[in-house]
């Protein structure tokens, strides 16, 4: 894959903890939202090597995009840039939940199904998709990055292993060690509840010597 370059897609509390991120490295990236003022102001903090742009825009020019955007949309989002993906990594940090009747959260597909595997189905031809980036909290994704002593782990699962040396990179950038625990079918233990997430049974940042063990 040639065009490694990153587009940041949606910029709520996980896109603007991942961009924040990239932001402290040096690489550049593409930021994008529906609303272009707010994207303009944000990445005003972020420096020099952030390109803002329209997400249609976006979409043509990177070649790995992070669809922070709410997992209901992610699949007409696919459709609607089908061709355009062709070819390209989708990193999928979706977690499939809504608020509860209690104050907390629920999942909103089978208690089996994970969002990894749903949005896989929906990918446009020969379009990877890595399940990343939505294993923390926002607020520990952006706090926790660059942690010593140890760093903290982001989890990943994806099929076509090629895209693991690109979104290894990507996570380092971030200021987080990866380790990828295996394929699409293994992405609901990286969301919401599941054992390696952090508001699941892993309850907190883990460095990847911990990380190891529960793997």
């Amino acid at each position: 894959m040639k065009n490694q370059k990153v587009a940041v897609i949606g910029l709520g509390n996980i896109g603007q903890a991942v961009a924040a991120n990239l932001s402290k490295s040096d690489r550049t990236f593409i930021v994008a939202d529906r609303n272009s003022a707010k994207a303009d102001k944000l990445a005003s903090d972020w420096g020099t090597l952030v390109e803002v742009n329209t997400i249609v825009n976006a979409v043509k020019n990177a070649g790995v995009l992070v669809l922070a955007i709410p997992f209901q949309e992610i699949s007409a989002f696919m459709a609607q840039y089908a061709s355009d993906l062709e070819s390209k990594i989708i990193v999928d940090p979706s977690n499939a939940i809504a608020p509860d009747e209690n104050g907390g959260f629920k999942k909103i597909i089978g208690p089996d199904e994970s969002a990894g595997e749903i949005n896989s189905k929906a990918l446009p031809k020969n379009t990877q998709l890595v399940k990343a980036l939505g294993t923390l909290g926002a607020d520990s994704l952006a706090n926790g990055a660059y942690q010593m002593p140890g760093q903290a782990v982001l989890f990943y699962a994806n099929d076509d292993t090629t895209a693991n040396p690109i979104i290894e990179k990507i996570i380092a950038d971030m200021g987080f060690d990866a380790l990828r625990i295996g394929g699409i079918n293994q992405s609901s233990r990286i969301e919401v509840f599941g054992d390696l997430h952090e508001f699941g049974a892993l309850g907190k940042t883990v460095t990847l010597a911990e990380a190891r063990l529960k793997v």
